[in-house]
């Protein structure tokens, strides 16, 4: 190694040091219109710093790479500013490489690392988690969402600091599998097991029930609404209820908050008009 590659080298100080700005501020700074690109912009640069330290000029040169538009998966977004530092130090020693071929590696990752993610981390892992977790919550314990709590935070920073600097140590190789064949199967691959946890969660937490029941003039219950639709079709609220969710979601674009308030509405004058009963005391 020569003392020119010597001097462009990116120490791993620097590195925890990207990575860090990246953990506490992808999500920052957020909007619209720029999504997760100030926070990618800021985890870069002490990269720029470190590898160009005696210019500023050269410094804000190279920095203008990172201002374009960036948004991905957050979780499994590291391994891209880990995949760019890396191509960073191969610009800064004279390789070949330029800011547009960054840009263009980037562009094309955001997609993929976004449905990979998406699938695992929110179709897959967060639902095994919260599964867990309700487990644990059982009769007002406070146990679970202590465990959800530590568990969620030791994965989601050491995952990210593991997939930084993989990402750096692999270089532009990494780039290959995550857009060629290998990386689209294993995009199904995820997004299949994660609908089947989603669907587990889904059996397992979600049950509603109806409480209506018509009574003859002697007081006695003639028709139980909730046995009648058991033997036509077990658990039809939950199902009715569910695929409710999915379509205000993927279909009509309604944010999960929103649905969540739909909900609340909805078990609100159900409540009222006697159609629930969630066994208050009052």
């Amino acid at each position: 190694m020569d003392a020119k590659t010597k001097k462009n080298r990116i120490g791993h100080k620097t590195l925890s040091k990207s990575f860090n700005l990246w953990f506490w501020g992808a999500l920052t700074c957020f909007s619209q219109e720029h999504m997760q690109t100030f926070g990618y912009l800021c985890s870069m640069l002490p990269i720029i710093e470190k590898l160009y330290p005696d210019d500023v000029s050269d410094q804000q040169d190279k920095i203008h790479a990172y201002t374009a538009f960036f948004n991905t998966n957050p979780m499994l977004g590291s391994v891209i500013v880990g995949i760019t530092a890396s191509l960073e130090e191969a610009r800064a020693n004279d390789t070949g490489i330029d800011g547009e071929t960054i840009n263009d590696m980037r562009a094309g990752l955001m997609g993929p690392i976004a449905g990979i993610g998406d699938s695992l981390i929110d179709g897959t892992l967060i639902p095994i988690l919260l599964g867990i977790a309700l487990g644990m919550s059982q009769n007002g314990s406070p146990i679970g969402a202590i465990f959800y709590i530590v568990v969620w935070d030791l994965l989601a920073y050491f995952g990210q600091r593991f997939l930084y600097f993989r990402g750096y140590k692999l270089g532009d190789k990494a780039v290959g599998f995550l857009v060629g064949k290998q990386g689209k199967a294993v995009r199904r691959a995820i997004g299949v097991v994660g609908s089947m946890v989603v669907g587990g969660v889904l059996a397992t937490w979600v049950n509603v029930t109806t409480s209506v029941k018509l009574r003859n003039a002697n007081g006695h219950v003639f028709l139980n609404l909730q046995k009648q639709l058991d033997t036509i079709y077990p658990v039809l609220l939950t199902i009715i209820v569910t695929l409710l969710c999915w379509w205000l979601m993927a279909k009509k674009h309604v944010s999960a908050i929103w649905t969540m308030i739909i909900l609340i509405g909805v078990a609100l004058v159900g409540v009222v008009i006697g159609f629930f009963n969630p066994g208050l005391k009052y």
